[in-house]
């Protein structure tokens, strides 16, 4: 027979972890309605994340720039990701590491010039 109980404190967590979740996506949503901070209205309930109405007609045409500005927000969110790593070993890898993080860091310096001067980075 096999013993069971060695599983209990890994049940223990889950049901604690399942509780907490719960109670931090429900209980401010509660808290909200009892206290009336949920109130929508129209200016509310308007879309925000992408620029446009979700519910046009799918063929009309949209300003790509929102899209530019995302992407090199993205590109450049990750040159800050690969900056730490490569400063902690940078003892390790030596000059070699080091000349290639400035290559690195040029290209996106002349990706951002670049950008820069196509107007990607201006918003009317």
């Amino acid at each position: 027979m096999v013993d069971l109980t060695q599983y209990l404190p890994i049940l223990i967590f889950l049901v604690i972890a399942l509780g907490l979740s719960t109670a931090f996506v429900f209980l401010p949503m509660g808290v909200a309605r009892l206290t009336g901070a949920h109130k929508p209205d129209p200016a509310k309930l308007t879309e925000y994340e992408c620029g446009f109405p979700a519910f046009e007609d799918a063929r009309s045409q949209f300003d790509v720039r929102f899209y530019l500005v995302a992407i090199l927000f993205i590109i450049f969110d990750l040159e800050a990701a690969f900056l730490f790593p490569w400063a902690v070993s940078l003892e390790e890898i030596g000059w070699a590491g080091w000349a290639t993080m400035m290559v690195f860091l040029a290209e996106l310096a002349v990706g951002l010039i670049y950008a820069w001067k196509k107007g990607a980075l201006d918003w009317e």
